[in-house]
């Protein structure tokens, strides 16, 4: 009856995880991006994925107009380099027009690349500009009606581009614009004094965006403004605060501010030596988010020139680009990527990938390749724990015999089952330090799948064509033959499945676990596993599938050298089992005692009884002297 309960309870509970573990793990690990590509009719069509769109709210407002109309009604010079292309509004000195060539809304050939900026009023508007503010006077200054003469039509990492505007008071502005191979605006702000008395003026840079993020903002992502301020990366700001409070003020020497995506940033990096005033604020009215950088005043003198220098990121969070601006600008632009509490062991995983991916140019066979790195490295270890399943494995019926003898004292059971470890020689507990290892790992790879712009987009081999996504081919819906897109919490891939069964197989060659009751309930884990990895990235259910592939292959190889550990539990009673340590042997049958004949029994026509025949012959007497 117990059992039955326990075995009843089992079950339920295990239907709670695997229903409650899509609101959890939401939370905990948030999945990966959903599949780029799709099935219909049995055939794989790429699909937009929602992060794909940097900028902007989900809700596009019905004064939205077309792009290109907007582009067309305002003097332009173009931006060309190997990884931007767009153009600069010289109607207050805007770039507000940039994709990313390098990356692209969908895994088709002909997809277009992502869009970072694009001008007010059009949908999700996004843009950086300079200028400079007034500090006392009345002398007039540029602002975002103030039309910029340029140097050039074409701004490219071989030709520079200066703007210049003339107030008719003897002060002329310019801007020097500079952009490189990546995603770097170098910004020199000139203020040319040739008239009769000083000027004071404030430079500043400033980033718009409408509407937050559409990636989401969790404990294991940051997405929002974010900024190093004297040093120190600041995640504690969010689109939710910064609407709530209005505004937020920080003080800093150099570091930089922005606005940080899951895989883009645009970001205003003063010179590091300056003392600047920083500002995050939301305009109610229209939903725009502002970053500003203000220097403090600077007072030029006639006949003087002041310059200032900046530089504007806009493009996407490369782990090797954004280490390079490290050491090139003295600011650790890296911190962009919230690499978390766990990046001393994240960095080296990344790292090792991308050097494999370097050499191999898949990043699937890559994700094998270091699977095998990290087996052979938990190979003595792995040995160990494989050698311990094979030792329990060859003791369960010792152990089996235990639990039936002392089936009602489970104290005095536990008591002779550790003194059983002892003598064999067997340490249980020995298969938990290779799964303790595999789970640093393991995050650290979740991680970088997550959060790596690289792993974007990905392919590795057949149906798999972003690693960075879920495997797209579930057989509910008979892999796209079925006109329907089934639900999340049951599209389950081949991936998923793959790493289910192999877990079963790898179940099936450990030890049995003794008690019956929880026997059943570890069978019903590879299979609430499958649901349970549906949702993340297909690189990590690639990882897991070649992981445990890998431990059967390793565990068989030890079976086969050592048969003997491998032999199957006998059940207690069966001729296979064995006598558990300090049993006492079985005690002899009772013998029963001679029946004594009573007195008188023999009188009076009593027969005597009659002697009992035997086989033996008697005994010779021993002869005498004569």
């Amino acid at each position: 009856m117990n059992d039955t309960r326990n075995l009843i309870m089992a079950i339920a509970l295990s239907l709670l995880v695997l229903i409650g573990w899509g609101a959890l793990s939401s939370w905990m690990f948030p999945p990966a991006e959903q599949p780029s590509t799709k099935f219909e009719d049995g055939k794989q069509v790429p699909q937009q994925q929602p992060g794909s769109l940097p900028a902007g709210a989900a809700d596009t407002p019905t004064t939205n107009r077309d792009r290109n109309v907007v582009l067309a009604e305002t003097p332009r010079i173009a931006v060309e380099t190997p990884a931007l292309r767009g153009s600069i509004n010289l109607k207050g000195a805007r770039i507000d027009d940039l994709v990313m060539l390098r990356h692209t809304e969908t895994i088709a050939a002909d997809s277009a690349p992502i869009r970072l900026f694009s001008p007010g009023g059009t949908e999700h508007a996004y843009f950086a500009s300079v200028g400079w503010a007034r500090e006392g006077g009345d002398a007039p200054m540029p602002d975002v009606n103030t039309v910029w003469t340029a140097s050039a039509d074409r701004l490219t990492p071989g030709t520079p581009v200066t703007l210049s505007w003339n107030n008719g008071q003897g002060l002329t502005f310019q801007i020097v614009l500079t952009v490189d191979d990546n995603y770097l605006f170098t910004v020199e702000q000139k203020v040319i004094n040739a008239g009769a008395g000083p000027v004071a003026v404030k430079p500043y840079s400033l980033i718009n965006r409408i509407g937050a993020s559409r990636d989401r903002d969790d404990w294991t992502m940051h997405v929002g403004p974010v900024g190093v301020f004297n040093g120190t990366a600041d995640y504690n700001n969010n689109y939710t605060d910064i609407s709530a409070e209005g505004q937020r003020s920080f003080s800093s020497t150099g570091g930089w501010l922005g606005f940080s995506d899951k895989y883009w940033l645009a970001a205003i990096i003063p010179g590091q030596d300056a003392s600047v005033q920083s500002e995050l604020r939301h305009t109610g009215a229209s939903d725009s988010f502002q970053a500003n950088v203000i220097r403090t005043p600077i007072v030029v003198s006639p006949g003087q020139t002041n310059t200032t220098t900046s530089h504007i990121f806009a493009g996407a969070k490369e782990v090797t680009v954004l280490e390079a601006y490290k050491d090139a600008l003295a600011t650790p632009l890296d911190k962009a990527i919230d690499w978390g509490w766990y990046e001393f062991f994240m960095r080296p995983i990344f790292s090792l990938l991308v050097w494999l991916f370097g050499h191999l140019g898949n990043f699937g066979v890559a994700i094998i390749c270091l699977t095998l790195i990290v087996r052979l490295l938990m190979y003595p270890i792995a040995q160990k724990q494989f050698r311990s399943f094979g030792q329990m494995r060859a003791i369960q019926p010792k152990v089996q015999a235990l639990q039936e003898r002392f089936k009602d004292d489970k104290p005095r059971m536990q008591q002779e089952m550790m003194k059983l470890y002892k003598e064999e020689k067997v340490n249980p507990a020995a298969g938990c330090l290779p799964i303790l290892i595999q789970i640093p790992i393991f995050y650290a790879l979740y991680r970088c799948l997550i959060i790596a712009v690289e792993m974007r987009h990905q392919p590795f081999a057949l149906w798999v064509k972003d690693l960075s996504a879920p495997d797209p081919l579930t057989p509910v819906n008979l892999f796209g033959f079925l006109p329907f897109d089934p639900p999340a919490v049951v599209a389950i891939g081949v991936l998923p499945i793959l790493v289910g069964v192999t877990m079963w197989l790898q179940q099936k060659l450990n030890p049995p676990i003794p008690d019956p009751v929880q026997r059943k309930i570890f069978g019903f884990l590879p299979w609430v596993l499958m649901f349970i990895m549906a949702p993340f990235a297909a690189g990590l259910q690639l990882y897991w599938a070649v992981n445990n592939i890998l431990s059967i292959a390793q565990q068989r190889l030890l079976y086969a050298r050592h048969p003997e550990m491998k032999l199957a539990p006998a059940t207690p009673g069966s001729k296979g089992g064995s006598t558990p340590p300090d049993e006492p042997p079985p005690s002899p049958a009772p013998v029963p005692k001679p029946q004594l004949a009573k007195p008188g029994a023999a009188r009076l026509g009593s027969k005597p009884a009659p002697r009992a025949k035997t086989d033996s012959k008697p005994k010779p007497k021993p002869r005498g002297r004569s």
